[in-house]
């Protein structure tokens, strides 16, 4: 498809029809951004509040994650300790 077979050919129906959207344009176009800024609104703030619920379930597992390896990082310790007083007796 060559780029010539896009541009519409000289005919009276395409000039009405780029004169008519050229006309129409001033008025549909902000009655289009008013009617989608609400949408887009809702779009934006559901967005952000599964960011932040993402941010608050990621910060949960760390701080399960960072309770458990202290846990076992005790445990750990304690056996070691035991094993030292084991030996040393």
């Amino acid at each position: 498809m060559a780029i010539s077979d896009m541009i519409p050919k000289n005919s009276l129906w395409t000039g009405i029809a780029i004169g008519a959207g050229l006309l129409v344009a001033p008025v549909v176009i902000p009655a289009v951004a008013g009617a989608v800024r609400p949408l887009l609104k809702a779009v934006i703030k559901g967005g952000y509040m599964l960011f932040e619920k993402g941010r608050e379930m990621v910060a949960e597992v760390t701080e399960l994650t960072e309770d458990l390896f202290e846990e076992a990082k005790a445990e750990v310790q304690a056996d070691l300790t035991e094993a030292m007083e084991a030996k040393e007796s």
